[in-house]
């Protein structure tokens, strides 16, 4: 009974790697629908109840999800959990607001030389765009720390990277985090610095842009700090 159960089980693991092979091979596409569980078992010459385990493992390791009533789909961010350091169960926002900063200066100074050096005409419409919405955004009173958090994945893309672009939407739980804890993040040179830092990427000047985007993340982290301050006098 053991080793049965043992083999099913490895059957099932076995099967469940060969489904995340096939959508890594790009069979299937991100955000594209699964085939038919019969389908499936059909394609992989195993039973409609191995496959429905298998499926089980893949949600549980962010590889696919269920959409009630549609069916089964890619994960837009195959394996790549949301919140995979657990910011959201930091207690001190504060502090870890601070920690977020000074791991930003520690690595995206250097994303953004690397983007000045790789940068395609492609990867820099998209970074205009996404300045241009994050500007609009401002001019018209709207929140844009989503825009903002897009920025600076954008740039992460241009660095050629493929880490770096997995690693930075994590790290941007500090724009987030930062919004929560003091309301509406600096705007006053928000503009100014982004524009600094786009400038550099496109003049492909990598020296330029690591001290853009220091300039800028350092005058962010010093309001920051201002701000904490503030509140805790006001406590």
């Amino acid at each position: 009974m053991e080793t049965t159960v043992r083999n099913k089980k490895n059957l099932v693991e076995q099967t469940a790697d060969r489904l995340t092979e096939t959508i890594m091979n790009a069979e299937f596409k991100k955000g594209q629908q699964l085939p038919s569980e019969f389908q499936l078992a059909e394609k992989l010459d195993v039973g409609r109840g191995t496959i429905r385990e298998a499926i089980k493992i893949l949600i549980s390791r962010h590889v696919v999800e269920i959409k009630r009533g549609t069916g089964t789909f890619v994960a837009e961010k195959p394996g790549q959990v949301e919140d995979p350091l657990g910011l959201a169960f930091i207690k001190d926002k504060k502090k870890l607001s601070m920690d977020l900063y000074e791991m930003r200066l520690m690595i995206e100074p250097q994303i953004a030389s690397l983007a000045a050096r790789r940068v395609t005409k492609e990867g820099m419409m998209k970074l205009e765009a996404s300045l241009q919405a994050i500007e609009e955004n401002i001019a018209k009173g709207m929140p844009w720390t989503d825009e903002d958090i897009a920025f600076h994945e954008t740039i992460a893309e241009a660095s050629g990277n493929q880490l770096a672009s997995t690693l930075i939407p994590i790290i941007h739980s500090a724009v987030k985090v930062f919004a929560y804890l003091y309301g509406k993040p600096l705007t006053e040179t928000t503009i100014a610095t982004h524009r600094e830092i786009m400038d550099a990427i496109r003049a492909k000047d990598p020296e330029r842009a690591e001290i853009a985007m220091r300039n800028h993340l350092q005058r962010n982290k010093v309001y920051a700090e201002h701000l904490r301050e503030t509140a805790g006098e006001n406590a």
